[in-house]
């Protein structure tokens, strides 16, 4: 019985697909909206990157949505693990290329992270991207140390901070009589780093939701238990 429904399933799902197939025309899809999006996003978010265009400008409050998914999950996977901590006498450091290493490159990959936030608009990147090193940059060290532990109360705050910040900027937007979230304070010059007006605070905003959150979560993964 449970074959037959599977089959069943498979067939109506492939007859679905089929019919929507066969109503487009071969070669030529349709790129209404993208070709919509690639003639005005320039000219109305100040982005030259179309993809920071269409994720802080055009569907801002999707973003907004897909940063609430990472919240959600970061703070369901910290309730799983707890809070597990490894005793001072078990504290040792790690060998002295990743040692040395670690301290070297954790300012390298500071810049970096914050460079692809800043720069979101201008080249590919953005906050998601550059969070997500940020959180390396601070992984890294721990794995150099172990023992070591990130202060969790911090990242919470700078979390909680860039969240706010992201919404504050969708309110500001609806006081000037725009949508909530429309890019403001857009510029006529292209291809500067100050041309986009409000998106590089909004990827800013993200850039340390995101490495913050990720920091906090790897840091837990590496914590062991102390022996009873």
């Amino acid at each position: 019985m449970g074959n037959l429904t599977g089959l069943l399933f498979a067939g109506g799902l492939g007859f679905m697909l089929l019919t929507l197939a066969g109503g487009l025309d071969f070669g030529t899809p349709p790129m209404l909206v993208g070709s919509e999006i690639q003639a005005h996003a320039p000219q109305q978010t100040g982005a030259v990157n179309i993809v920071t265009s269409v994720v802080l400008g055009y569907r801002a409050i999707d973003t907004l949505g897909e940063l609430s998914i990472l919240f959600a999950a970061a703070v369901s996977a910290g309730l799983i693990l707890g809070r597990r901590h490894t005793t001072a006498g078990t504290q040792t450091k790690g060998g002295f290329i990743l040692y040395t290493g670690g301290s070297l490159l954790f300012p390298l990959m500071m810049t970096i992270g914050f460079y692809i936030i800043f720069h979101g608009h201008l080249t590919p990147g953005g906050g998601f991207q550059g969070g997500v090193i940020l959180a390396a940059a601070f992984f890294l060290p721990l794995l150099a140390r172990p023992g070591a532990r990130l202060h969790h109360k911090t990242l919470s705050l700078i979390e909680g901070f860039a969240g706010a910040s992201f919404i504050l900027v969708g309110l500001l937007a609806m006081m000037e009589g725009k949508a909530f979230l429309q890019p403001l304070l857009v510029q006529d010059t292209l291809g500067q780093l100050i041309s986009a007006g409000t998106l590089p605070l909004l990827y800013l905003a993200v850039g340390l939701k995101v490495g913050a959150e990720l920091a906090s979560l790897l840091s837990r993964l590496i914590q062991t238990e102390a022996p009873q």
